[in-house]
């Protein structure tokens, strides 16, 4: 049965970049890995095919050869013209020219082992964890280093031997009319040796998945976008290479009372029209508690109050933000006719005459007195 297109397998163009290729394999890998979909053989399908096809792309050697030839390029199976690494030819002439097009070695030896790729785990937190700190417990699906073989990839008591298609070189010459190009051994992967007798547990991939557990120790004052890194954690390398790094992304949900803009708190708080007017002490909540907030007489909705050093704790500078208090005049409702008539009385108190107008509602009058104006403005 011939293979899908790897490109199509991973969703992206021929022009794709690396980075775009590791985030549509990345994607798929969690759609479809075993671990969510246990039992689940079309699922794992998808899942090897979407590995082979990431392997060979972000792959400089196997991509160039998939490119130029297709899977005949990268599979020996398929008549791709693979051969060890025996005499020259007149195409060696051009190999290391050609190595240099491609993205190869250009005669260049074994592949190292290859480094454990990074990973990323999501993290959210309420706003009273993010400002506070806290340590948290995490679970990590992960490849992790063999413990039967101790990464060696081979059961235990054997060894890994040369490979017998390049002879320990890592390479093999791909002939394509009588020019000649190296490139990487898609029998041993560039390692040069090979495992006949794999370890039971990994099958020979040195290798093994598992879900880990950590604690994450989240520092006081992180923000959303914040990363806490964690050195070696990531997935475990090949063949017993240092592993990646694990990136905690952290991400803060909404708050009901809070919005949090850097190192200050802003809230907005009711009042009353008569505490407005009058005056006096009221109740707002910070994330230590509850304080008293004195409001002065004739204070307007709107009016913004600032309590130093109740705000966040930065996770850089140390330095602390404010809380800001908006405080927003409540119109009251629900009313019964004594209610209501004391309010007529009290309105007419105030509008009585003119100077009355002006002495108790400033804005107003100043406010309608440019409309006036406008409109004389406006029909001169």
């Amino acid at each position: 049965m011939s293979k899908r297109d790897y490109y199509e397998v991973l969703g992206v163009g021929r022009d794709a970049s690396e980075r775009e290729i590791k985030k549509a394999y990345k994607r798929l890998a969690m759609k479809y890995h075993p671990d969510r979909n246990p039992g689940d053989a079309t699922a794992e399908k998808h899942f090897k095919e979407a590995k082979e096809a990431y392997e060979i792309l972000t792959d400089s050697n196997k991509k160039a050869a998939y490119d130029q030839f297709g899977h005949a390029g990268v599979d020996p199976n398929q008549g791709g013209g693979f051969g060890g690494g025996g005499s020259a030819d007149f195409g060696d002439i051009f190999g290391d020219m050609f190595g240099d097009i491609f993205g190869g070695r250009g005669g260049g030896g074994q592949r190292r082992a290859a480094r454990g790729a990074d990973l990323r785990y999501n993290l959210e937190l309420s706003l009273e964890e993010a400002v506070k700190g806290l340590t948290k417990e995490i679970r990590v699906p992960t490849l992790v280093g063999c413990d039967t073989c101790d990464g060696s990839g081979a059961k235990k008591g054997s060894s890994s031997s040369t490979c017998g298609t390049c002879n320990g070189a890592g390479q093999v010459q791909m002939r394509q009319g009588f020019f000649a190009v190296n490139q990487e051994c898609p029998t041993c992967h560039g390692r040069g040796k090979v495992i006949k007798d794999p370890c039971n547990k990994c099958r020979g991939e040195g290798r093994i998945e598992k879900t880990k557990t950590l604690s994450v120790k989240i520092p006081a004052g992180v923000d959303n976008g914040d990363r806490i890194r964690l050195s070696g954690e990531g997935e475990a390398g090949e063949f017993g290479a240092p592993a990646g790094d694990l990136y905690v992304q952290v991400s803060v949900r909404e708050h009901n009372i809070f919005v949090r803009d850097g190192n200050n708190l802003y809230c907005e708080v009711p009042i009353s029209f008569s505490k407005a007017a009058l005056g006096g002490e009221i109740e707002v909540p910070t994330l230590d508690g509850k304080v008293n907030l004195k409001i002065p007489a004739e204070t307007q909705t709107g009016r913004m109050f600032r309590m130093r050093g109740k705000g966040v704790k930065s996770v850089r500078s140390h330095a602390v933000g404010d809380l800001l208090c908006k405080v927003v005049m409540e119109t009251p409702v629900n009313l019964n006719e004594r209610q209501k008539e004391l309010l007529r009385e009290f309105e007419e108190s105030l509008c009585g005459d003119t100077k009355a107008k002006k002495k108790h509602s400033p804005k107003a009058e100043g406010f309608f007195d440019g409309v006036k104006k406008f409109f004389q403005d406006l029909n001169s």
